[in-house]
């Protein structure tokens, strides 16, 4: 099973907003998840041809994207890697919980993933594969929308009603799989049901076949700052594979939360 990954939102306007520049960066988000063709790119993004072609000249001429004459697609450049090893706000956690990851991993196997919230994505951050030849398959840096994975509604129970409302407004939220929660009052309340119970889950809500128990991790201050999960193939789990499954979690997103603490 293979998870896949998401189109950028379209360039915006607003305050501060220098439109090029915000034209690049989505197109940059976009050769993230794959190579493009020209005419893809501006029609997935919905940006005028010629425009396209100007940033994506640049692009490649700073070394950020770069254009492969045989195939006629644009994929990141190496440069794009560089400034992005430059990020390191999230180095502390993953390497923290990395470990305990690997442990909770060969206990339950199956694969576990460690997240953070951008936007209204799910980011991964760090992952633990299981052992078993039948698992999920993700990457670091994959982005899936929060909604849909159990990833996801764990860290949007941090946000605030205000943060909510502006992360959510105006989205329409896309459908997977026929558990795909597209009502933005129904998933509201299911991520107060997160905060009550703790936890999350994902019932083939983005890939058929695959389920995920998972919870916030809160630092010092009570905030989320990412989220653990457990993931596995339907066929393995049973009726209580969750709460089988969410006890080891918890004692591990516990273990995390500890050492942030100190």
């Amino acid at each position: 099973m293979k998870a896949e990954s998401t189109v950028p939102e379209q360039a915006g306007s607003g305050p501060g907003v220098v439109k090029s520049a915000d034209r690049a960066l989505v197109i940059l988000e976009l050769l993230s998840r794959g190579r493009h063709r020209l005419s893809d790119i501006a029609e997935i993004l919905h940006l005028p041809l010629s425009s396209v072609h100007g940033l994506l000249g640049t692009l490649v001429h700073r070394g950020f994207a770069e254009f492969d004459q045989t195939t006629r697609t644009y994929g990141l450049g190496l440069k794009a890697w560089t400034v992005g090893q430059g990020y390191t706000g999230h180095r502390g956690i993953v390497g923290l919980a990395l470990p305990l990851m690997e442990g909770l991993a060969a206990e339950t196997e199956e694969t576990v993933q460690l997240s953070r919230l951008d936007g209204t994505e799910n980011v991964y951050i760090a992952i633990a594969e299981s052992p078993q030849p039948m698992k999920l398959v993700s990457a670091v840096g994959m982005r899936l929308p929060a909604h849909a994975v159990g990833l996801g509604k764990a860290l949007l129970s941090g946000l605030s009603p205000e943060e909510w409302e502006r992360r959510y407004r105006g989205v329409r939220l896309e459908r997977f799989t026929d558990s795909t929660v597209t009502d933005l009052d129904a998933l509201r309340a299911e991520v107060e049901g997160v905060r009550e119970l703790g936890y999350a889950v994902d019932d083939e809500e983005y890939i058929v076949g695959c389920r995920c128990v998972a919870m916030p991790i809160r630092d010092h201050t009570g905030e989320v700052v990412a989220a653990l999960s457990v993931s596995a193939p339907t066929p393995r789990c049973g009726p209580d594979w969750t709460e089988r499954t969410r006890r080891p979690l918890a004692e591990v997103v516990a273990a995390v939360e500890e050492q942030l603490r100190r």
